[in-house]
């Protein structure tokens, strides 16, 4: 915590991807404004804490394990940034997905989450690991 008592806007972003890693959407949700702006590049904005839930669940549905690396983060006033390597344990395998996120602390809340990387990496990830022989 910093002096303040208040946590940090890199110490807010670090327990919301520890929330997310232990798939507590609910635990997430509670650290978002009510007008959270949910930005997978270069797909629209999902807006809201509860789209944002239902995006989330979407996503870490098919993973028995999440880890979110992160390999870099610093902070500039109420702006994170972070370099990650997203992981999802589906089946037997590991959907692994280098990214970049920027968050916006706004009164203790994350109220923009922008996260920068290549579907085509995903996709073709996620269609080895699905496949059924």
């Amino acid at each position: 915590m910093s002096s303040t008592d208040q946590p940090s806007p890199a110490e807010i972003v670090t327990a919301f991807i520890a929330a997310i890693e232990r798939k507590d959407i609910r635990a997430a949700t509670a650290m978002v404004t009510a007008d959270v702006s949910y930005e997978n590049m270069p797909f629209d904005a999902i807006v809201g804490p509860e789209a944002m839930a239902h995006t989330l669940a979407g996503f870490l549905a098919p993973a028995s394990e999440v880890d979110w690396r992160i390999l870099r983060q610093f902070e500039q006033g109420n702006v994170v940034f972070n370099e990650r390597l997203d992981r999802f344990k589906i089946g037997d395998g590991w959907l692994e997905l280098p990214l970049a996120g920027v968050f916006e602390i706004t009164d203790g809340k994350i109220s923009l989450w922008r996260d920068y990387f290549d579907m085509a990496t995903y996709m073709t990830q996620m269609k080895e690991l699905t496949a059924t022989d």
